[in-house]
């Protein structure tokens, strides 16, 4: 095995591992990738400020995420099309989380199904949903998720039309894949990914087909898909859909301080502070960048988290300490799972805690929850994105 000391290890073997058309769908953003880029770059701006002589002994990086206890403030964000990253790939992440104390959102845009996802664990997982025209399958897709004991249902507000990604449309990604003479070349050259796939049954979007309306097959999924999404989506449908779940009610996709209040008014627990990985509007400012604004806004009213360009514990504590109560990783749990499966995913949260516990200590802070803005160096115009560095 490998020496994994960070998460561009694990990106390294994926990238070896992985199909092309799913390691392009999984690292991109859309148009120019300014955002995507953004993401990352704009973490570094942000410094450290170093503390000694402080008792590090006894350092706890345990947290609570909407009332539930975590190992550490790190969550799995729903990645469409996991299952084709690794057989089964949704089963393997959960697990994963599972054993490590943190929590799994699956997405609507999932290899396996909710019910495949239930099967193979014991702990509650959330359940990412898209704000979709259909309201048969919208009510049914929370039913299936409380009969499959999620605890949370997290709303993409983000993707009422899709942001165009020219490498998924120059490889025409699809689920199961296109065969074609490239496609094909590329795939032989994936051994254990295509003997992985060969022995799974679960090859199409598992939430979706045989529960739509009308979507038998992966010819009527496409049909389906494009006319699903809602472009007329407002507020007060957002609240529809709060009255079809009755649960913990997460909603993703915010990136303005305006967006963040209207939030508050539809009875949701959590926001995430979200550009979708730079993969919708692109020349929208980072996640971490708009953290700030939105924490002065809102974060004494409701539970703030932070999604998009986290690839290192720093990384996380950085966000926590403007303010976050909790962060999501998608990318770097993705590296992992195409990289080594379900230890991949391990791995990842493993090299992302060690971070995480290590700088805290360095920063002076014994206890996670204890981190604030003292612990950075913030630079002059970072938490006002009017003023570009």
């Amino acid at each position: 095995m490998p020496v994994i000391t960070t998460v561009e290890d694990l990106r390294k073997i994926y990238q070896r591992r992985t199909p092309r058309m799913f390691y392009d769908y999984c690292e991109s953003g859309s148009w120019t990738e300014q955002t995507f880029r953004d993401n990352i770059s704009d973490f570094s701006k942000l410094r450290l400020r170093q503390r000694v002589a402080v008792d590090m002994n006894n350092r706890s990086t345990r947290s609570t995420m909407i009332g539930e206890d975590v190992a550490m403030p790190v969550a799995l964000a729903p990645v469409g099309l996991t299952g084709m990253q690794s057989a089964d790939g949704e089963i393997k992440a959960a697990k994963a989380a599972e054993a490590f104390g943190v929590p799994f959102t699956l997405s609507t845009m999932s290899i396996c199904s909710i019910e495949d996802v239930a099967e193979h664990t014991t702990r509650p997982f959330w359940m990412q949903v898209y704000t979709l025209k259909d309201d048969d399958f919208m009510r049914r897709l929370f039913v299936r998720a409380k009969a499959a004991n999620c605890s949370a249902a997290v709303i993409t507000v983000d993707l009422q039309l899709m942001g165009q990604r020219h490498k998924d449309v120059k490889n025409g990604l699809s689920a199961p894949p296109k065969l074609t003479p490239k496609s094909i070349a590329n795939m032989a050259t994936k051994v254990q990914w295509g003997l992985g796939m060969l022995g799974t049954k679960r090859r199409f979007f598992g939430n979706i087909v045989g529960h739509a309306k009308g979507v038998t097959d992966p010819s009527s999924l496409t049909t389906w898909t494009a006319e699903a999404f809602d472009q007329s989506l407002d507020w007060d449908r957002i609240r529809q859909f709060r009255t079809m779940w009755d649960g913990k009610l997460i909603i993703k996709g915010i990136l303005d301080a305006e967006d963040a209040k209207q939030a508050l008014n539809v009875g949701a627990d959590a926001i995430i502070v979200s550009n979708h990985g730079g993969r919708q509007l692109d020349g929208a400012m980072s996640s971490i960048r708009m953290l700030p604004m939105i924490m002065d806004a809102v974060g004494d009213k409701i539970e703030v988290h932070l999604d998009s360009g986290i690839r290192s514990g720093q990384d996380v504590l950085k966000a926590l300490a403007l303010g976050a109560k909790g962060t999501y990783i998608g990318r770097a749990f993705v590296y992992g799972l195409g990289a080594m499966g379900q230890e991949g995913v391990t791995k990842a949260l493993e090299v992302i805690h060690k971070e995480l516990d290590l700088s805290m200590g360095l920063c002076g802070v014994q206890d996670v929850n204890a981190l604030s803005r003292d612990n950075l160096y913030v630079p002059q115009g970072f938490e006002d994105p009017r003023v570009l560095l």
